[in-house]
């Protein structure tokens, strides 16, 4: 997000000489992704930010893989997760390719006992059910039902839930998480015709500093693998950033659907994007105004891109027996649409109350172990008539 933002004290220049009050440095990082062409955040510490005293663990989180090569439509029956007590345990991955994980999790507890960075993975938690305060390095930010909250790899954080009732919907992305540039100018700025502008970006608010030392325990996921590191210092340290690389939150609820007289196709519903997948937010709006207008979408072959729609609240006009916390999994190589009588029950109709995220990925993705166990086989024949 090419947002430029500050939080706590820094010096007039980067690189320079910083002094604490007793006389003592500060100690300057360098935050970024893509080498040094990607966004990037400088931040001071207490500490310095390297001081490793142990590895104690390794261990694999990797899925298991039910169907590699995969042409079968499904229906996820998400809400069918059991809810687990630690965040990181609670989260099951449920269709996998290359360049990402899709997960659902339903943590009961927040994470106290240990701190955690993804250095795999951008991540892109949306907020189902639950509220709370996501702590991370670089600030705070309180989130709530519908929030998309973007944590670019590498971000030390926690998270803190406001009751036991948490469903969230996340993607781990092996590639930055970006707006649409569609959406952009050449300089970064969101244009008239997009559907959120900055005003709708909360950025982080709060900076935690704690000068601190002694045994900290991060645990940071590299290559699908958790070690268990410990740090002689709180890696809640910084006292001041700056820069464009930072977690931020944007609610669905703000994201505003642009209509047309004939159905619209799915790109008008672009919310973020990478270089491997996009992400659409569909969203309560009007349909289409042509007095012949079928609102429900057209069948479209999938040729190119796996479909991947979490149901979260509403009515699912195109879709039969859809509840929320659903996943409906349509694979690249087959065509699919609504389903029989959904088109003729849509003409006529002039708002939708449906409330999704849909995630499309370009390369296949693959089914793993945990999905079959909350899958509806024979979704598959749900087109027959």
């Amino acid at each position: 997000m090419p947002l430029y933002h500050k939080l706590g004290n820094i010096p007039h220049k980067r690189h320079i000489i910083f002094r604490k009050p007793n006389g003592d440095l500060y100690y300057e990082q360098l935050f970024g992704t893509v080498g040094f062409d990607g966004m990037s955040t400088n931040s001071y510490h207490e500490h310095r930010p390297t001081q490793v005293k142990e590895i104690r663990n390794q261990y694999s989180v990797a899925p298991k893989i039910a169907k590699a090569n995969n042409i079968q439509s499904y229906r996820l029956r998400g809400f069918q997760v059991n809810p687990e007590n630690d965040f990181l345990e609670s989260r099951k991955i449920v269709l996998t390719n290359s360049d990402c994980h899709i997960v659902l999790a339903a943590p009961k507890q927040s994470t106290t006992d240990y701190f955690y960075k993804n250095t795999d993975s951008d991540e892109m938690i949306f907020i189902h059910k639950g509220s709370g305060k996501l702590r991370t390095m670089l600030g705070n930010i309180d989130f709530k039902y519908g929030d998309y909250l973007i944590i670019p790899r590498g971000i030390i954080y926690k998270i803190d839930f406001d009751t036991e009732d948490n469903r969230l919907f996340i993607v781990e992305s092996h590639r930055p998480i970006y707006t649409p540039k569609r959406y952009r100018n050449w300089f970064g700025q969101l244009l008239e015709h997009s559907p959120f502008c900055e005003r709708d970006i909360r950025r982080p608010y709060e900076l935690e500093t704690y000068d601190e030392k002694g045994e900290f325990v991060i645990k940071v996921k590299k290559k699908d693998e958790i070690f268990d590191m410990v740090y002689a210092t709180h890696p809640f340290d910084v006292i001041g950033y700056d820069g464009y690389n930072y977690p931020y939150a944007f609610s669905i609820h703000d994201f505003e659907p642009l209509t047309g007289r004939i159905h619209q196709p799915p790109p008008v519903h672009q919310t973020f994007e990478t270089d491997a997948f996009v992400v659409c937010s569909f969203v309560p709006r009007l349909y289409d105004y042509h007095p012949e207008a079928i609102p429900a979408p057209y069948n479209h072959s999938n040729i190119d891109s796996d479909e991947v729609l979490y149901y979260v609240d509403g009515d699912f006009m195109s879709r039969n027996d859809i509840e929320a916390g659903h996943i409906s999994l349509h694979p690249a190589g087959i065509p699919h649409g609504p389903h029989p009588g959904a088109a003729e029950r849509s003409i006529g109709k002039k708002d939708t109350q449906e409330l999704a995220v849909m995630v499309d990925t370009f390369k296949p993705l693959m089914v793993t172990e945990e999905a079959m166990k909350i899958a509806d086989d024979k979704y598959y024949q749900s087109w027959l008539e």
